[in-house]
């Protein structure tokens, strides 16, 4: 059994100070880098839009945090961030980053968004990881980092529903807890079968 550790988001974007900043984001980060090495595998991703995005508030001349609805479904408009190339969009310095054996970049259409790191926002287009993960052999999944109920409960539901055996490691991750969010994400983990440790 193949282990791997998938890194969500650990960006300076969304960790205090930044343009869609979690409450918490970096406290994360050392208990983080210390598991690492338990893994056999880790894994980062990276939000990683083009100016511009569709997912922008900005874009639409809309207040953040507002939901319109695209081709794919309800889409949460955010603050611009993770612009490629930004500062806010590298990760954060104190991750690191050389234990990583793969980085996964996300969010780059302009059209669609996406929060999982497996699927974009219409659950049908591949980031390739799957695919990844399934070559190396790897089955079991543990999932940390920001924000747990947007890009973290996404990835945790599509791996599942992949067949992998995911856990997500809950002291690891933090966030965003809007609207009710939080609550929600953590019912549809654990209904999904996403073991919450």
């Amino acid at each position: 059994m193949t282990h791997a550790l998938i890194v969500i988001d650990v960006q300076n974007d969304f960790c205090p100070g930044g343009a869609l900043a979690v409450a918490g984001g970096d406290d994360i980060i050392h208990g983080i880098n210390a598991t690492m090495n338990d893994f056999d595998a880790v894994i980062l991703t990276q939000d990683w839009h083009p100016a511009g995005h569709s997912s922008f508030a900005s874009t639409h001349d809309a207040d953040p945090m507002s939901v319109i609805d695209m081709p794919y479904g309800p889409q949460v408009l955010w603050p611009d961030h993770c612009i490629q190339g930004s500062i806010g969009a590298q990760f954060h310095a104190d991750l690191q980053t050389d234990r990583a054996d793969l980085i996964i970049r996300k969010g780059y259409n302009p059209a669609i968004d996406s929060y999982s790191a497996f699927f974009e926002n219409d659950k049908t287009t591949p980031t390739g990881l799957e695919g990844y993960l399934r070559t190396r052999g790897i089955n079991t999944l543990t999932l940390v980092g920001l924000a747990t109920d947007f890009c973290v409960n996404y990835s945790a539901v599509d791996a599942t529903r992949l067949g992998f055996d995911t856990t997500v490691s809950m002291g690891l991750c933090r966030a965003i807890d809007f609207d009710g969010s939080l609550d929600a994400a953590k019912a549809g983990m654990q209904g999904a079968g996403v073991t919450l440790g």
